[in-house]
């Protein structure tokens, strides 16, 4: 999904809405050339409407970074973004005629400028009614949806609850409050949404829903130990959104882990900790060569398909495909493909072979595994083939090329609390573990720590990196 926050987004909607511009004035010089009544028809031989136009693109280009026009659509009203966009060419306008006063460009038509500034407004609202339309209808159908969780009940909450509500294309769907006090469990806050726990229930709630974002609304002051609340919030992985009126000195990261930055939510201002990357620019790039890299290698794979399918059959009775119910993004539960390496029962009979796991932590590993197909199993694990049909997931959505490697359910609920932070990222195929050497050997709790290392020191050349040292592993054949 496209993260809102990409700066990337932001600059190829500046472009589009230069490009309109540009086609505004194109549209406007030519109306007033030859489709005006006679009177107004027609334009002087003398100005260069070329070097108009260069002053204009680069004009608005400056003038819409000002006002902040490609500003992310969820957390903002239409109407706020119609008045910034008229504020905005009404600014260009502005600047623009000082500029030809100063540089001594004369006889430029004001009528023609006139209808160039109506069809500039009019193009740019229309896209972006189109644009803005078109991703509420996604949000309201579910797609891109953000939970939260609220930490108080009183008027401020209601208010967050209350610009939500206006804005039912903004995505975010309310999972509950949590106050201070244990006897207030229960209490209908708004619209159904309750409270739901007590904030010492903060760890426990966390653990078990799908939180994306958690507001505090009730002021830090009056919460015992807010910092200890937060950095649990930030420990999993999960930004924390602050209405500011207090002190933050004491709650900042000393760590150095955490961005802190003030935005505004559907027209509140708020200021957002955060444990991921700010490399939002990069970030999108990963997730649009995802798709790309995905796409295309599962069209250059799926040769490999059916004689993978017929040797699985022919080895071993059952399915040829494998599917798994692992941990995603925030604990997001998915169904996980692979071709099939492992008998029928093989989950049945791992509980007869548990004395003799070779792994640390929830992990379940022997080097010698009896479950395993003869020959195609072993061979699929060894070359890493046996992950082929996940490009489906990354496909879906669902996971990355590179990221933490997704956890069954059942050693997720044997994780300590910091552990579960690796769920913070999108899980991937391959990961820093994969393509380290001796990665048969790599203790549980260094498996953990390399992939928050990853999250923490993400970018796109260390993808890149794994992804080249993944493909020598697969040609030495030292998985398993």
């Amino acid at each position: 999904m496209l993260r809102e926050q990409s700066s990337l987004i932001g600059q190829i909607h500046r472009l589009s809405d230069i490009c309109l511009t540009a086609v505004a004035f194109m549209a406007a010089y030519l109306i007033k050339l030859y489709l005006l009544p006679p009177p107004f028809r027609g334009l002087h031989p003398d100005p260069n409407y070329f070097t108009v136009l260069l002053l204009i693109i680069i004009i608005w280009y400056v003038s819409f970074s000002l006002f902040d026009l490609n500003a992310p659509f969820r957390k903002q009203h239409f109407r706020d973004i119609f008045i910034r966009l008229v504020k905005a060419v009404l600014a260009g306008m502005l600047i623009l005629t000082l500029l030809m006063y100063l540089l001594k460009i004369k006889d430029v038509s004001r009528v023609m400028m006139g209808i160039f500034a109506l069809l500039n407004i009019s193009l740019l609202t229309l896209s972006k009614v189109i644009v803005y339309r078109l991703l509420n209808g996604f949000r309201e159908k579910g797609f891109n949806s953000r939970n939260i969780l609220i930490v108080g009940s009183m008027q401020r909450a209601k208010e967050i609850v209350d610009a939500v509500e206006a804005c039912p294309g903004s995505g975010y769907r309310f999972l509950g409050c949590l106050e201070l006090e244990q006897h207030q469990v229960g209490k209908e806050v708004k619209s159904g949404i309750q409270v739901i726990g007590a904030l010492s229930d903060l760890k426990r709630i966390l653990l078990e829903k799908v939180v994306d974002e958690l507001i505090f609304t009730i002021p830090l002051s009056k919460v015992e130990n807010a910092d200890q609340y937060i950095a649990i919030a930030e420990e999993i992985g999960v930004p924390v959104w602050i209405l500011p009126d207090w002190p933050i000195l004491r709650i900042i990261d000393k760590r150095g882990t955490n961005s802190m930055r003030f935005e505004g939510f559907l027209g509140m201002p708020l200021m957002t900790l955060a444990t991921s990357s700010p490399r939002q620019t990069e970030l999108f790039i990963k997730n649009a060569l995802d798709y790309f890299f995905a796409g295309i290698a599962l069209i250059l794979s799926l040769p490999l398909f059916p004689l993978i399918g017929c040797t699985i059959k022919l080895s071993s009775k059952g399915p040829v495909f494998y599917k798994q119910e692992r941990y995603g993004l925030n604990g997001r539960k998915f169904m996980l493909y692979k071709f099939r390496t492992m008998v029928t029962d093989a989950e049945v009979r791992q509980k007869e072979l548990e004395v003799m796991n070779e792994a640390d932590g929830p992990v379940f590993k022997l080097k010698k595994d009896p479950r395993i197909i003869p020959v195609i199993g072993e061979l699929l694990r060894k070359t890493g083939l046996d992950e082929l049909p996940q490009l489906v997931n990354v496909l879906k959505g669902e996971m990355s090329l590179v990221g933490p490697r997704p956890p069954i359910p059942a050693e997720v609920e044997k994780y300590d609390f910091w552990q579960r932070r690796r769920l913070s990222m999108k899980p991937g195929i391959t990961c820093l573990w994969q393509c380290t050497p001796d990665r048969n050997e790599v203790l549980f709790d260094e498996w953990i720590n390399m992939d928050l290392k990853y999250i923490d020191n993400w970018s796109l050349r260390l993808d890149f990196r794994i992804i080249f040292r993944t493909a020598l592993v697969m040609l030495m054949g030292s998985g398993r």
